[in-house]
């Protein structure tokens, strides 16, 4: 998300960086540049005249601090004004009711409303350590009911089971009655999509959030859509009492633009950010971040925070045991130190999140990608377990093997080979931690030999 934006924006912080002082005259140039990035990533056009306003008014203004050189002063004031329109800071969800606390989700049909359901309720079990029931109040969708059933048993939340000929409301008090006599901490209720708004959707989830006075109503919205994202969100928020926001499929999304505008348009904070298609790919939304993301300046807080999820660590403690002992890392350790950091979401979910990515070429990010670690994890596979434990034999034809077995060439299973030799050094200057430590201390490596941080 936002690599264009990003990509723009850091050439035009490049260029300021050289200004002996900040003027309406120098920093013209730049902010039309900035205008036209925050157009193309399809901005709301009212959203970037303010935008525009109020950076030139917090640049050229009082609130340039002395300590600050012309081009951080320019840079503080984007990013300042990125975080104000998008909210200053994230809002949780209000949970703090007697339960069961009712979670209504609306949104038009194929925004991603159902699987942001079950990632919600993953996201409620797992960081908030709350009990889940789930409904489906989609009457006019049999595969809707059938899929949200699935995706519960996936994430381990329950589901309470409705059929197509009963109605919304009937369906969905039967659900919260059945979750007051469980004890169930949050009640998630899946409203029937549409292509488009109309009356009879409106009139239906009206007289379901009437039925249910959920403490949350959150809309959920393609992302990828642009400015009608905010546009749609507004109108239902106009019908409806919107409390929040969840933008969907963010992954796919290289503008950003919806990001940069809900919340100036509807008035109503995004709470998630989905951000990827498993159902663990939602993260809370914190405008600080998002706007240091943009900038290029990574986010490493969400970077570690997710590094702690992620990381198995028993597998983390028995490597430094392992070390400790004076055991050697080996190609055993190497691939299930790749297996963490895919189930960090790959390379594409950590990018972003880097800092200085937004500088390096387009054709250096290229090069890095899940197929590289999935190629190099291949490699590994067709080894022996004699050879994952000693590198140091695989020579001419044991190469030639792996390779055939593995579908690559020896050129890459020789890159490989290196790669690990590199990872192998890593390793002896320290003698605890596994994935979590390296990446702080020694700020990771990519395939290629690239060092991101």
């Amino acid at each position: 998300m936002f690599e264009n934006l990003t990509e723009r924006l850091a050439r035009t912080m490049r260029d300021m960086r050289g200004r002996g002082r900040l003027t309406e005259d120098n920093i013209k140039d730049a902010l039309r540049e900035v205008r036209m990035a925050l157009l193309e990533a399809d901005v709301s056009l009212p959203v970037v005249r303010e935008f525009i306003d109020q950076v030139k008014e917090k640049a050229v203004g009082q609130e340039v601090m002395k300590s600050l050189t012309p081009g951080q002063a320019f840079i503080k004031a984007v990013n300042d004004q990125l975080i104000e329109i998008m909210g200053a800071a994230n809002e949780e969800l209000h949970l703090n009711t007697a339960p069961p606390a009712v979670v209504m989700m609306a949104g038009l049909q194929g925004s991603g409303k159902t699987t942001t359901v079950a990632k919600l309720s993953r996201w409620l079990k797992e960081r908030k350590k709350k009990s889940v029931l789930v409904v489906s109040c989609d009457i006019y969708r049999p595969a809707a009911i059938h899929q949200l059933e699935t995706l519960a048993g996936e994430v381990g939340a329950e589901f309470f089971p409705s059929r197509t000929d009963q109605d919304p409301v009937d369906i969905a008090t039967a659900a919260l009655d059945h979750a007051r006599k469980q004890f169930i901490d949050v009640v998630i209720v899946d409203t029937a999509g549409r292509l488009h708004i109309d009356d009879q959707m409106m009139g239906e989830i009206e007289r379901l959030h009437g039925a249910l006075e959920p403490v949350e109503t959150l809309f959920v919205v393609d992302s990828m859509t642009g400015q009608d994202a905010a546009n749609t969100a507004k109108a239902f928020n106009d019908a409806l009492p919107l409390t929040g926001v969840v933008l969907t499929k963010t992954d796919g999304d290289a503008r950003g633009g919806a990001a940069l505008s809900i919340r100036q348009i509807t008035g109503k904070p995004i709470k998630f950010l989905g951000v990827g298609e498993k159902n663990d790919a939602l993260e809370a939304f914190h405008p600080e971040r998002v706007a240091s993301r943009i900038l290029g300046m990574g986010d490493v807080l969400s970077l570690v925070e997710q590094a702690e999820r992620s990381i198995d660590q028993e597998e983390a403690a028995k490597l430094s045991k392992k070390l400790q002992k004076g055991k050697g890392f080996d190609l055993e350790d190497f691939r299930s130190q790749l297996q963490q950091m895919q189930k960090m979401g790959g390379v594409a979910a950590l990018m972003d999140k880097l800092p200085g990515m937004g500088d390096l070429p387009q054709g250096a990010k290229n090069q890095v990608n899940d197929k590289e670690f999935r190629r190099m994890e291949a490699i590994i596979n067709s080894m022996t377990a004699r050879e994952r434990q000693r590198p140091e034999i695989i020579k001419g034809s044991r190469k030639r093997r792996i390779a055939a077995g593995s579908g690559t060439e020896v050129q890459e299973v020789n890159r490989l080979l290196k790669q690990f030799t590199q990872m192998q050094k890593m390793m002896k200057k320290f003698k605890k931690g596994g994935m979590a430590k390296m990446m702080r201390t020694m700020k990771g490596r990519m395939p290629g030999g690239m060092t991101p941080f």
